[in-house]
């Protein structure tokens, strides 16, 4: 069980801030942490790691990480931490990078069979993709048998194809070990992949808690989907308007009449749902001046 009652003041893009969570997390659970840039989820996971100090209490398993008058050692903390850059040591090869965690090499060579990295266990990171990059150091995270895995957009780097692959030996992985796991996710797919309970925090307080279906499905009475876009171009064709949208990595054109267009310009943020199967947009935000 971790316990998590913290404060600190950040300093964000968009002034300060006062990162405010309470929260117990389950032994063995896959938590996500999601929300806008700027909202404190990269802070909260480098307080769990012991990378900052703030005020309140961490324990975990009933031993204090950190209170207002002291904070556990980042080397006693037993915690594994993958992060976005890598951070390999490019001196040694895949297998002495592993070894330098811990000297388990029956565990080193398990690790590297799991995640099909056996033949490249003598080469140099820098002869890698990124691709086998990140699954060495998820790997070495795995190596001193951590209590808590943090992962802070692991993923985000990644062709498709790479993070669904990586994405199902994070899970693997996840389950091998019963370690509990919590990352930093903006991708909805990932977090329903992987996940059983997903955190959002807004300007550092957590605005919603729950499974990642009743989370991040955001469709409502009889609409058959809805997604979140932000409208590219507007173009006037005979009587109707064509409006390109941005979602994720996908555009959608959206057909729309005079009347529905006059509330929405280009750089808008919106819902693109659909009812019966007919696209319904409903404005999130603009970027019209006041």
């Amino acid at each position: 069980m971790i316990e998590i009652d913290i404060e600190k003041r950040l300093h964000g893009a968009n002034g300060d801030m006062q990162l405010k969570v309470d929260l117990h997390v389950k032994q063995g659970d896959f938590l996500a942490l999601s929300g806008k840039s700027g909202s404190g989820k990269t802070t909260l996971l480098r307080l769990l790691a012991g990378f900052e100090n703030a005020k309140g209490q961490i324990r975990v398993d009933g031993k204090v990480w950190l209170d207002n008058n002291f904070t556990l050692a980042v080397q006693n903390r037993k915690i594994g931490f993958v992060f976005q850059d890598y951070a390999l040591f490019p001196n040694m090869s895949v297998k002495e990078n592993l070894l330098y965690v811990s000297k388990d090499k029956e565990l080193a060579n398990k690790l590297l069979e799991m995640s099909e990295l056996s033949e490249l266990a003598d080469r140099s990171p820098n002869t890698l993709s990124g691709g086998q990059k990140q699954r060495v150091s998820l790997c070495r995270a795995m190596m001193n048998r951590p209590k808590l895995l943090l992962m802070d957009e692991p993923l985000s780097a990644l062709d498709l194809k790479m993070r669904v692959k990586l994405q199902n030996e994070i899970l693997t992985l996840h389950r091998e070990f019963g370690t509990t796991t919590i990352m930093v996710s903006h991708d909805p797919s990932e977090i329903y992949r992987l996940a059983n309970r997903v955190i959002v925090l807004e300007n550092g307080k957590i605005l919603e808690d729950g499974n990642p279906k009743n989370v991040l499905l955001k469709t409502k009475g009889s609409q058959k989907f809805s997604f979140e876009g932000e409208i590219l171009s507007i173009e006037k064709i005979d009587v109707i308007f064509s409006v390109i949208i941005s979602i994720g990595r996908q555009l959608v054109e959206v057909v729309l009449s005079a009347s529905e267009i006059e509330h929405f310009r280009v750089g808008d943020i919106v819902n693109v749902s659909t009812k019966a199967f007919s696209p319904v947009i409903n404005l999130k935000s603009t970027n019209l001046p006041n």
